[in-house]
């Protein structure tokens, strides 16, 4: 990457930003505000001199200005640009793949609904984002294993159990549970928890799965029951850590962890008194510590990302407080997925025919296709409220992003198709690149090389949005270059063998892009 490159030049704690403006380079830095600051001297002084050091150290940059106070900005050369179509070329589907997550291994898990309803627009949204982080990481060098908790050892499941038999405490409601009802009527004579597991069961396997394998296109890695890590014997086991370190006290008859000495607001119950509602039980949060043990000590991963609904937003610091006090080793981080809201027609969409109170994840892929839906739910940050334009994602023409990126994608596939193959230019046979100096070619190129930056910048904020606006970014300055430059020269065989080239090397990029973000690139529309 260039930034790599002006860091070597700079050293590693330089920051390198892209200005938005063109007119101030292509890169730039205030390295030299920092170091004046730091030794009271001149800005413009230092960012001179670093200027008129760097200026003919190599070929990347056609021109390195200083602006007012201490910027220092870089023009990169054509040169450089013309050497990363022909790196582009060579690398193909590798092209984007970075190493800073060699040997470490991620685990992401996302979605982990409870079972006990069909899937929602929420649980949508977080499994996509789920799953292209996961690819990110992937890209970015990390072993990623993508992983799902059910939650079937909660009340929740006995309160499933109720509302399948429709008793006072159901809550519940909706076709699907009058066609759980159906289905189990044979069992209904068992205590609700019962009902309610074999309910969540047949909704994990009929409902949750089939959406998320055959209507989201997500893979799991594993798949974790809460029910089975009770049964193994790992809540006793965190218990009776934390008894030795200290930091459990009864109170009422509960167990009590000492999470407010971690970071937390208040200290949190583990065990519930045998004399309260509930009776004697783990809580939620004993699950979650023993669960995150496994995770961290027991198979090893380096870094941890749970992605969790808006409404779980209170237990950030809890988790990470039973982190602290078990010493766990690696990396833990909670991103919160904030609500979505599917409007139509102008107006807000609440209710649903099968679910009751909520609109399924089915019936949303039922009206729109999997990639405009993965599109949609890429393009907003995690912790901002979403509003779902239905109207928008049905549009079948360039309105729609999704498919103003797709019909690119089929016009270069179709450009490439109409050329002969032997005039491509073959990443042995750079030369003919150097003709590569119009401003439109120069600018796409300049949008191509983002890619590489673009994953780093995710890996280290989990901004996922940026690849959406990337890709539409990218298409954007390829229609330019296809506006103002002639790909195929008759008279210039020369120049059309580079313009190919540069077509292909969009290809490549616009692919691995729509790769990351899961959504398919036709080649014919």
């Amino acid at each position: 990457m260039i930034r790599d490159e002006i860091k070597k030049l700079l050293g590693q704690n330089a920051e390198i930003e892209r200005p938005e403006n063109n007119q101030f380079g292509d890169y730039s830095t205030n390295v030299a505000l920092k170091l004046a600051k730091e030794g009271k001297k001149n800005p413009m002084e230092i960012a001179e001199k670093i200027a008129a050091e760097l200026k003919n150290q190599n070929n990347l940059f056609e021109k390195i200005e200083v602006a007012k106070p201490g910027f220092i900005n870089f023009f990169l050369s054509e040169e450089y640009l013309q050497n990363q179509v022909e790196q582009i070329l060579k690398e193909e589907e590798n092209y984007g793949n970075l190493e800073i997550g060699k040997d470490q291994k991620a685990q992401i898990e996302f979605i982990s609904a409870n079972p006990t309803g069909p899937l929602t627009l929420g649980n949508g949204r977080g499994g996509f984002y789920g799953d292209v982080l996961s690819n990110i990481l992937a890209k970015a060098g990390f072993d990623v294993k993508r992983e799902y908790f059910i939650n079937d050892a909660g009340h929740q499941v006995e309160v499933l159990g109720h509302s399948i038999l429709g008793d006072e405490q159901a809550q519940y409601k909706g076709e699907y549970i009058d066609s759980l009802r159906e289905k189990l009527k044979d069992s209904l004579n068992g205590a609700p928890k019962e009902i309610g597991l074999k309910a969540a069961n047949h909704i994990m396997e009929n409902m949750i799965k089939p959406t998320i394998e055959q209507g989201m296109k997500i893979k799991f890695d594993n798949w974790v029951s809460e029910k089975e890590l009770h049964k193994s014997g790992a809540l006793e086991k965190i218990t009776a850590l934390l008894k030795e370190k200290g930091l459990v006290y009864e109170n009422e008859g509960a167990l009590w962890f000492k999470s407010s000495e971690f970071g937390d607001d208040k200290d949190r119950v583990l065990i519930t008194s045998s004399q309260s509602d509930k009776g004697e039980e783990a809580t939620y949060f004993l699950a979650d510590i023993a669960y995150h043990y496994n995770k961290f000590v027991e198979r090893g991963f380096d870094k941890v990302i749970d992605i969790w609904g808006a409404d779980h937003h209170g237990y950030v610091a809890r988790l990470q407080a039973g982190k602290k006090a078990l010493s766990m080793p690696g990396e833990l981080e909670i991103i919160i997925m904030q609500l979505v809201k599917l409007f139509e027609g102008g107006k807000e969409v609440k209710m649903s025919k099968r679910a009751g109170t909520y609109i399924t994840l089915d019936e949303l892929l039922e009206e729109i296709p999997l990639d405009v839906a993965r599109f949609f739910f890429l393009m907003r940050s995690a912790d901002t409220h979403m509003d779902f334009d239905l109207d928008l994602a049905k549009e079948q023409s360039q309105k729609n992003p999704v498919f103003y990126i797709q019909y690119a994608y089929a016009r270069i596939c179709s450009i490439l198709k109409k050329s002969d193959p032997d005039i491509l230019i073959h990443p042995d046979d750079p030369d003919k690149l150097k003709l590569l100096n119009h401003m439109a070619e120069l600018a796409l190129i300049k949008q191509l090389i983002r890619l590489p930056e673009i994953i780093e910048d995710i890996k280290k904020d989990y901004q996922i949005q940026r690849l959406p606006q990337y890709a539409l970014d990218l298409v954007r300055s390829f229609h330019k270059f296809y506006e103002e430059c002639r790909v195929i020269d008759e008279k210039n065989s020369g120049l059309t063998k580079a313009r190919l080239a540069l077509v292909e090397a969009t290809r490549v990029v616009l692919k691995n892009t729509l790769n990351l973000m899961g959504i398919s690139a036709p080649e014919k529309m």
